[in-house]
């Protein structure tokens, strides 16, 4: 890759320590344990927390889209979406392990959440400016696994400096917590330290640009014309419902996934954490692995092997019993998350027409968030009505099987595309 290339990359390597960390294995699971009355009730809190967030997603990723494209900001607005994020995740160290704490670490989660997915939006449009076609597929497979080498490094930082050693490191309460708490002071540093270099190797297109005024009203006819375009391109319509379905399953497991092991299998903090670093390999070599063959069998078809393999690992998850077999699964599962996405968000760029790729990135983002509460939402309405863990994760094996079957259908013949 040259020097563009790894400064973009480098980006997905500071973010990605939010969802590990926060949305993932560390946060997600002290709410639940910590700071909620019951794990079942945490996960219905955080269900709701979520579903919020993914509706203001709907409401927003497109609009900035286009607007971004239409001022030629994507720059500035991945800047203050990258400082939003780190900034509400550092104002969770202030959630105390109490009940009292719970608004004030949902807020700060949520609006942090918002931030990480609509810098994504900037940022996935950036990759047509470090690739050519032909290597799209790789150099979004390998950023893609460079994303996971983060997460792990963030968690490996976490577990050895933060989680482990007791007594704790400069001089951290671990009665209150705040050996866990800092882990959200970690990930804030984590993205401001080494989330820059993309905004200096890849700068705005130069040349007068409009207002913010002009260039909202510029973002809304570009939206407004690509929603009308999108009955013509059948395609294209097919696969953003397709990522509408798997993309929940896929943020829903994340979203749930550490107290899903803590509340079924009786995971302590420190085995999530171990548990996550573990996952962060086998999706790393698996979204860096399917990088380098994606070119070759088509994005398409790298996502529909990814998500059989998904299904068929998730389901072995909800019947099994034992903890040894759940590493083994989820494992095993691991090696297919990362390929799901970035061949998805490398099939977005070959579709998306040149000079719209941001509102199209704005649409890919919708298409994961407009229904977005709707996973969340699913689990925590079955999780709360049946008192099981196990049949709300459940909901999300039915949403990665609608998104396939729907991207069955979908025929895509630009290059790489199939």
């Amino acid at each position: 890759m040259n020097r563009r290339a790894w400064a973009w990359a480098l980006y997905d390597w500071a973010n990605s320590a939010f969802p590990t960390v926060v949305s993932t294995f560390v946060i997600a699971a002290y709410f639940s344990q910590g700071i909620a009355p019951d794990p079942a009730t945490g996960q219905a809190q955080w269900g709701v927390m979520q579903t919020i967030a993914g509706l203001t997603l709907a409401l927003t990723c497109p609009l900035l889209g286009a607007v971004a494209d239409a001022g030629g900001r994507r720059r500035l607005m991945l800047l203050v979406c990258t400082l939003v994020t780190a900034v509400a995740t550092g104002l969770v160290w202030f959630a105390t392990p109490s009940v009292d704490s719970t608004l004030w670490a949902l807020v700060c989660v949520g609006v942090a959440t918002v931030g990480f997915e609509l810098g994504t939006v900037f940022y996935n449009a950036m990759l047509p400016q470090v690739a050519p076609p032909e290597r799209l597929g790789r150099i979004s497979g390998l950023a893609w696994g460079l994303g996971y080498a983060g997460g792990l490094a963030c968690l490996g930082v976490a577990l050895v400096l933060l989680i482990r050693p007791d007594p704790s490191p400069f001089g951290l309460d671990r009665s209150q917590a705040e050996h866990v708490r800092a882990t959200a002071l970690l990930v804030a540093g984590w993205m401001l330290v080494f989330g820059w270099p993309v905004l200096i190797a890849l700068p705005d297109p130069k040349g007068a640009r409009p207002g913010w005024v002009a260039a909202a009203r510029l973002g809304l006819a570009e939206i407004a014309t690509v929603l009308k375009r999108l009955p013509s391109d059948p395609a294209l319509l097919r696969f953003l419902l397709a990522r509408l379905f798997y993309t929940d399953g896929l943020n829903t497991l994340f979203a749930f996934g550490a107290i899903y092991a803590a509340g079924v299998f009786g995971m302590s903090l420190e085995q999530i954490l171990i548990f996550g670093i573990a996952l962060n390999v086998t999706a790393g070599l698996g979204a860096a692995g399917f990088g380098l063959i994606e070119d070759k069998i088509g994005s398409r078809r790298t996502v529909l092997v990814a998500l059989g393999a998904l299904i068929i690992c998730g389901t072995g998850l909800l019947i099994t019993t034992t903890q040894a077999a759940f590493w083994v699964l989820a494992l095993t599962l691991g090696l297919f998350i990362g390929p799901a996405q970035a061949a998805s968000r490398t099939l977005m760029a070959r579709m998306a027409p040149a000079g719209e790729v941001t509102a199209y990135f704005g649409l890919f983002a919708l298409s994961g968030r407009i229904t977005g509460f709707l996973g969340p939402a699913a689990l925590a309405v079955v999780t709360a009505t049946t008192g099981s863990q196990r049949a709300g994760m459940a909901t999300v094996v039915v949403f990665l099987a609608i998104g396939a079957a729907i991207l069955l259908t979908v025929r895509f013949e630009g290059r790489g595309g199939r």
